[in-house]
């Protein structure tokens, strides 16, 4: 059994070892904020950032990843690499942060919601969903980049969608919530689907039922979930546009960016289901009653060929609606 004094031990480290990532943190946002002020003063493109800034994009990242790896939701890689994306993103634009944030709460939620059914599904299922590295970048990485031209182009902080004023910066901001809507509709459709489906996934590109676990396969609960989830990354990166943007109402409407952000998870849904029933092998294993993604002599072939993995088809389809509807907004953006 474990001792009282144990106890107590332990329950000092973790103090102790808290204020000390606290400390790191104030000093580690102190440095880049002195930092930034020695770049400006000899840059006059550059503008100095606010040390509360700073602080915000070091402190909150921290704080949610040290959440996550207690929760499951990342593996000590991911965390590493969520820290990175939460930091650039925050430090460029609060209404990235909220985008981000909304689209790995809800993920997360729903990778753990109805776990035992998903045990039974997915021959790789893991608790929380323990996201690695490799998965974080090629959700976050062409957010990251995107993230990282927009303060290039304008500095950081926070401008309303207009085309007319700021087209290269609005360009970058429905392009980086395009990207995050798309891997949010992505994993709703892939968490709600196979549960709450009524009847068999269809194969995107034949309409013929498939096994569950399928890539490629939709059903309709499905695409109205990738829907639903880019819809709430687009509400969150709203609802912060009007608590934090100035003269809102000298600029283009900024509602549509609610439904941009539904249509980039709907999109980007379809799109990943596509390109994973033709670049990702699907096969019917007898020997454990499941779909994998590998070749053996117990499995039978459902479609697709082993070009691309998961987290190659996520990456492609979030650049893909990145690159391609920025472009269709600004045609029938409202003005």
């Amino acid at each position: 059994m474990i001792s009282d004094n144990d106890v107590l031990v332990k329950e000092y480290v973790k103090m102790m070892t808290d204020m000390i990532v606290l400390c790191a943190t104030l000093a580690l946002s102190l440095s880049f904020w002195v930092l930034s002020l020695v770049i400006s003063t000899y840059s006059g493109t550059l503008h100095p950032v606010s040390p509360w800034r700073w602080l915000f994009s070091i402190l909150v990242p921290v704080v949610l990843t040290i959440r996550a790896l207690n929760r499951r939701s990342l593996s000590y890689s991911g965390a590493m690499g969520a820290l990175l994306v939460g930091f650039v993103l925050t430090m460029a634009n609060y209404s990235f942060f909220s985008s981000l944030l909304a689209f790995f709460i809800t993920s997360s939620k729903l990778t753990r919601w109805g776990a035992a059914q998903k045990k039974k599904i997915d021959p790789d299922y893991k608790e929380g969903g323990q996201r690695n590295w490799i998965q974080v970048f090629c959700n976050g990485g062409v957010p990251t980049e995107l993230a990282l031209l927009y303060m290039i182009e304008v500095g950081p902080g926070e401008i309303p969608i207009d085309f007319s004023k700021q087209y290269s910066a609005s360009w970058m901001c429905l392009s980086l919530l395009g990207a995050i809507a798309c891997s949010a509709g992505d994993t709703w459709a892939s968490e709600v689907g196979p549960i709450l489906s009524p009847s068999q996934p269809k194969l995107i590109t034949t309409w013929k039922e498939v096994p569950v676990g399928t890539n490629g396969g939709v059903t309709n609960v499905g695409l109205v979930a990738s829907f639903l989830g880019g819809l709430a990354v687009g509400a969150a990166y709203y609802v912060t546009q009007l608590l934090l943007v100035e003269d809102l109402n000298l600029a283009d409407p900024q509602w549509p960016i609610m439904m941009y952000g539904g249509v980039a998870g709907l999109l980007g849904s379809m799109l990943d289901s596509f390109l994973g029933a033709h670049m990702q092998y699907s096969g019917f294993d007898a020997s454990i009653g499941k779909v994998v993604g590998y070749e053996s002599a117990t499995t039978q072939r459902i479609c697709g060929k082993p070009i691309l993995d998961n987290n190659a088809v996520n990456l492609f389809s979030s650049v893909l609606v990145a690159l391609v509807l920025p472009g269709l907004a600004w045609g029938m953006w409202p003005r």
